[in-house]
């Protein structure tokens, strides 16, 4: 069973920081093959670069404003993941809702672009909070929908970003008996799960 989504959503989540990694299941042929020249074929070049050029950047940036914090770089699917954990009042950068780490998130993104060239996707955290709250939304998507399964009706949530709207609806799509629907305005944009 899939979500229903609209165009809009789907055009927010590929300009959004979602993270959607999507992997055909196939491994990826180049991959672990080395060339005549001694490089490897990976595809993942390019995302380790952008990762190493982001964690240039934050510890820069750590160190400006006086931050300690551990910068771990990974590759997910076709998106660079940088973290930074292990430091002291590292919630002062994640701000209310993750506004700070949003804005964060974008810098960061710029950074890269410049130095590379090319637009950026990477996915950046602080102190695991957009891994807890990807935990958090996905159990609230699971939970109304077998609420709605069991009650009928529909069920209203507050509003989200595409981010949060993404895993909810993947958590409802898991569900059978519901769907899910993205209704309203941004920035008032909200899931509504409904008995099929």
């Amino acid at each position: 069973m899939t979500a229903e989504t609209s165009d809009a959503d789907v055009a927010e989540i590929e300009t959004t920081d979602e993270i959607v990694a999507e992997d055909s299941g196939a491994p990826d042929a180049t991959a672990d093959v080395d060339s005549e020249d001694g490089d490897t074929g990976s595809g993942d070049d390019h995302l380790v670069e952008e990762g190493e050029v982001a964690g240039d950047y934050l510890e820069q940036l750590l160190d400006l404003l006086d931050f300690d914090g551990d910068i771990d770089l990974d590759v997910d699917g076709d998106r660079a993941i940088v973290s930074i954990d292990g430091g002291r009042d590292l919630v002062k950068l994640v701000g209310k809702n993750g506004e700070v780490l949003d804005a964060l998130q974008e810098l960061t993104r710029l950074a890269v672009q410049q130095a590379t060239g090319e637009r950026s996707r990477l996915m950046l955290d602080v102190a695991n909070w957009r891994a807890d709250r990807r935990q958090r939304l996905s159990a609230l998507g699971t939970e109304v929908a077998q609420r709605v399964v069991e009650n009928g009706g529909r069920e209203e949530l507050d509003p989200m970003t595409p981010f949060e709207r993404k895993i909810v609806h993947d958590a409802v799509a898991a569900v059978d008996g519901v769907i899910s629907e993205s209704e309203g305005v941004e920035p008032k944009r909200r899931v509504v799960v409904i008995k099929r």
